[in-house]
């Protein structure tokens, strides 16, 4: 039996359930609520000793990091291959992994918090509050979230995240142009493209994709063709609930012309 730990809008763990969904393999949940600091908890902890979702518990052994959950799922249920065979293919989607780990994940963190979650923390009571920064754990997430909750989008690590995904789009609109798509390593879709569709639904789903998407065709083709597979649409778009779509929807176009701004300025410079 597989378990899924996981909060309801973690754009990690959306690569999970995609995943699953693609591959036909039925999951069960368990809920852990990020903000009321569950991911924290003596119990949780022993489960995922980072304190994030995704965890993955398969039989009792437990995986974690969702980059690896994904390409374990792939091996432990090979029907429908996710993981390309050939080589130089693999080493190709493994690359877009890395971008995703290395540099979207905290680039999406930036620009969710700085256009919803900031509101969410403004919103805490004091204690609350610093109880969530005190449990990051690590400082140099502490000194992203504080200066991103108090700068907003005028922080120097939203400005890292707006050139994160100028970085990664600009290499997304050469690679679909130079394969000729439909997907990224070509005709079939790999744990590539499922890497990168959370990070693109939770810019467009805030009104910020366009920022980036516009001018680049191939990116706009590869993301309509995205929201019409069914394994995005019911991995991950149909799972995100009314209340989250109309928080996204809200707050998203608050921060759009600073976002726009900011980019504007750091490709002219």
């Amino acid at each position: 039996m597989l378990k899924v730990y996981s909060y309801f809008n973690s754009i990690c763990t959306q690569k999970v359930f995609i995943t699953l969904t693609e591959k036909g393999i039925e999951y069960a949940t368990q809920n852990v609520d990020l903000f009321r600091n569950e991911q924290f908890s003596p119990e949780y902890l022993k489960i995922n000793p980072k304190g994030v979702v995704p965890a993955l518990d398969h039989d009792g052994r437990v995986v974690i990091e969702s980059t690896l959950i994904c390409e374990y799922l792939d091996e432990c249920f090979p029907a429908r291959r996710l993981v390309p065979q050939d080589p130089f293919l693999r080493a190709r989607m493994r690359l877009w992994s890395k971008a995703v780990d290395e540099q979207l994940f905290e680039a999406t963190r930036e620009l969710s918090f700085s256009a919803m979650f900031r509101e969410r923390m403004r919103n805490m009571t004091p204690e609350l509050r610093e109880k969530r920064f005190r449990n990051v754990g690590d400082p140099r997430r502490t000194d992203r979230f504080k200066s991103t909750y108090e700068h907003g989008v005028q922080s120097p690590f939203v400005l890292h995240a707006i050139a994160a995904y100028e970085r990664a789009f600009k290499y997304l609109e050469e690679t679909l142009a130079e394969r000729g798509g439909p997907w990224v390593l070509g005709k079939q879709a790999t744990l590539a493209d499922i890497n990168l569709m959370p990070f693109a639904a939770r810019l467009s789903y805030l009104g910020l994709l366009e920022a980036w998407t516009a001018g680049r065709p191939h990116i706009n083709e590869w993301w309509a063709r995205v929201q019409d597979w069914p394994s995005f649409k019911k991995g991950l778009r149909e799972l995100i609930s009314d209340a989250e779509m109309e928080e996204m929807r809200a707050h998203g176009p608050k921060v759009r012309d600073e976002v726009a701004a900011r980019l504007a300025a750091l490709t002219a410079a």
